[in-house]
């Protein structure tokens, strides 16, 4: 899969040379490619904001440096690609989406800051991919790349290869629409606390029903709108 990044803080993305994600680069399963905005500007001050039509507080960044940005990413690949702007007023990013875009064969993220994008940046990239805005949560940050961040990791450790043993990806939580259930691990008791019975039991189909109903019971308890849904 390839993932290329704009942002203006290209830096932030050397995170994404540690751990899993790190090793998948090295092997090549995942081609992350990052952009500083900036380089496509012409001006002495590298300006990619100005302020916005119709008042109002903040900055509005401009298209033309997205316009030459984005016709430089995907000017020289043969398949439409998957242009993820994140943004509040979008789509909500789920486990579902994660995995929807995990069969994507290449995706691009556009970080906005400020007070966002010019809205005429979207309409364009429209016409060089299928555009998608999504929203990490009902929340507001700063910029786009904590965003696309998570959802860079997200994705990209769904991608065949990116973790090694598969069927841990199976019963992780929100796969089946729940919270993943409690996990434990040698010794049996730690500091007086006791590991449930049923998982030293050896019987498979006990601790299936037990982890089962726990996840059940998770999710009533902490996050009964996915039960709802």
């Amino acid at each position: 899969m390839r993932i290329d990044v704009v942002s203006i803080f290209p830096t932030i993305f050397d995170a994404l040379e540690v751990s899993l994600l790190g090793k998948a680069r090295t092997t090549g399963l995942l081609d992350v490619r990052v952009h500083d905005l900036r380089d496509y500007t012409h001006d002495r001050h590298r300006t990619v904001d100005d302020t916005p039509y119709g008042g109002g507080a903040g900055m509005v960044m401009k298209p033309e440096p997205w316009g030459e940005a984005l016709d430089d990413i995907v000017g020289d690949v043969e398949r439409r690609p998957v242009i993820v702007f994140p943004s509040p007023a979008g789509e909500r990013f789920t486990q579902a989406t994660a995995r929807e875009l995990s069969a994507a064969s290449h995706l691009v993220f556009g970080c906005g800051r400020y007070e966002g994008i010019d809205e005429r940046v979207f309409d364009y990239a429209a016409e060089l991919g299928e555009v998608r805005l999504i929203s990490l949560g009902d929340y507001v940050l700063n910029g786009g790349e904590v965003a696309v961040m998570a959802m860079i990791e997200a994705i990209g450790r769904l991608v065949p290869g990116v973790v090694g043993n598969p069927e841990s990806l199976v019963e992780e939580s929100h796969e089946d629409g729940l919270l993943e259930y409690p996990s434990y691990t040698k010794p049996s008791v730690w500091r007086g606390r006791e590991a449930p019975p049923v998982l030293l039991s050896g019987n498979h189909g006990a601790v299936a029903a037990w982890r089962r109903e726990q996840q059940l019971e998770r999710t009533r308890e902490r996050r009964p709108d996915l039960l709802a849904d």
